[in-house]
């Protein structure tokens, strides 16, 4: 069973998330902040990282940026708040780091779930 962590400040939108995951079939950890995930991700590497960019401790863009420099492998799928970037910033995103998906909320899970089985390989 893959292992996702989800790194996202809003409570509300982490929980909904983390069950959509668990109710797909994964074994989803969950951190409240960029600080929390990246502790996370060095004690137990997860198989997929879904974080959000905008965070306070750390920045979604800063964990990407901090964790592909020390894992190369590892596989992320970034949300923003939408009106928190431009379209063109959440492009660099992709463009400047190991991340392919970059998705606005509110998700279309459906993508997302797209996003994270082609992430998996599965």
């Amino acid at each position: 069973m893959a292992r996702i962590l989800v790194i996202e400040d809003d409570t509300r939108f982490r929980e909904m998330l983390c069950r959509c995951l668990e109710h797909q079939g994964y074994k989803v950890v969950m951190a409240s902040d960029g600080k929390e995930g990246v502790d996370l991700y060095r004690r137990e590497p997860a198989d997929l990282i879904i974080t959000d960019v905008n965070m306070p401790e750390k920045a979604g863009t800063e964990v990407i940026f901090e964790l592909q420099k020390d894992f190369p492998d590892v596989r992320i799928i970034a949300i923003s708040g939408g009106s928190d970037h431009s379209e063109s910033y959440l492009k660099d995103i992709t463009v400047l780091s190991s991340v392919k998906h970059v998705f606005t909320k509110p998700l279309n899970l459906d993508k997302m779930f797209e996003a994270v089985k082609e992430l998996l390989n599965q």
